[in-house]
C-alpha cells in the first residue's frame, strides 16, 4: 500500500514520473537549441546506424514517437540544419554527422550518470519486474492506438 507521500500504481503516477522525467531532460538539453522530440530523434537515427534513407527513418519516428510522418521529417530536417544528422542523397540514407555523434554522447553520459542516482540501486529483480510491468502496458497502449 501507497504511503501518505507515495502515488499508488496508475496512470497518475505513470504520468507524473514522465513529466518529471522529461523536465530532467529539458534540463540537460538547455540551450542547445534540441528539445525532446529532437532528441529522440536523434537517437532513433544513430540507432539505425545509417541503414535507414529517409522515408524509413520518418516512419521508425512516427512509430516511436507517436506523431504523424510529416511531425517525424520535421524533426529530422530540424536536426539537419542544428547540423547533427545529413541526409546522404535526396531522400537517401540518414546518418549522424560527427557533432550529432558528440552531442549524443555527451548528453548519454549525463543520462546514464542521472539514471545511476535514480534507480541504479535498485535490486535486478525489481527493476525487472518494473520493465515487464512497463512493456506490457506500452504493448497495450500501442494496442490500442492501432485498433479499430
Amino acid at each position: 500500500m501507497a504511503s501518505a507521500t507515495e502515488l499508488p500504481f496508475g496512470t497518475r503516477l505513470i504520468g507524473e514520473t514522465e513529466k518529471a522525467l522529461n523536465a530532467i531532460l529539458r534540463r540537460l538539453l538547455a540551450g542547445s537549441g534540441v528539445g525532446e522530440p529532437q532528441w529522440v530523434t536523434l537517437n532513433v537515427a544513430i540507432a539505425a546506424g545509417g541503414a535507414l534513407d529517409e522515408g524509413a527513418l520518418a516512419g521508425r519516428l512516427a512509430q516511436v514517437r507517436k506523431v504523424t510522418g510529416e511531425d517525424a521529417r520535421a524533426r529530422l530536417r530540424e536536426l539537419e540544419e542544428h547540423g547533427l544528422l545529413t541526409v546522404l542523397a535526396d531522400g537517401g540514407p540518414v546518418v549522424p554527422t560527427a557533432a550529432g555523434l558528440d552531442f549524443r554522447r555527451r548528453v548519454a553520459a549525463r543520462v546514464e550518470e542521472l539514471t545511476a542516482r535514480l534507480w541504479g540501486d535498485r535490486p535486478e529483480a525489481e527493476l525487472a519486474a518494473a520493465g515487464a510491468l512497463l512493456n506490457t502496458v506500452l504493448a497495450r497502449a500501442n494496442k490500442e492506438l492501432a485498433g479499430p
